[in-house]
């Protein structure tokens, strides 16, 4: 059985965040949704919970506030070269901001931007070949 993988994100404006994503393709389970959150689907098996913050800081200690601990990069991939781009373009339009220039390693294609709440994503194609065999090991 494969395992589920659901990542928790803290968002200012939940109506914000669904616009936003939903600008990008995303789609949602209204069975897991209410005023305090909802659930992205990203596949079958992974998920990101968007939950207002308040309610994202009742699942923290009581010394922890919201974005206080280690950064996350939320990463996935595209069909396509041009699909980076234009999730990119999408992001941009729908009020999210540049995180980092394309990155282009011929086997690999990535662009990152930010949500609205500040939270990293990067978008990326790899090729179904796959890397290169002479390709030396990152550093």
């Amino acid at each position: 059985m494969a395992k589920q993988l659901y990542v928790n994100l803290p968002v200012k404006d939940l109506p914000r965040s669904v616009d936003f994503f939903t600008a990008l393709g995303f789609s949602f389970n209204p069975d897991y949704t209410d005023e305090n959150a909802t659930c992205m689907i990203v596949n079958d098996d992974a998920f990101v919970m968007l939950l207002v913050e308040p309610f994202f800081a009742s699942f923290l200690p009581s010394d922890a506030t919201p974005g206080s601990g280690n950064g996350v990069i939320m990463s996935y991939s595209v069909d396509s070269r041009e699909a980076v781009d234009d999730t990119i373009r999408k992001a941009l339009a729908a009020g999210g901001s540049e995180s980092q220039d394309a990155k282009d390693y011929g086997f690999m294609y990535s662009h990152s931007f930010r949500d609205p709440d500040g939270h990293v994503w990067e978008v990326m194609w790899l090729d179904p070949a796959g890397a290169p065999a002479d390709m030396p090991a990152p550093q």
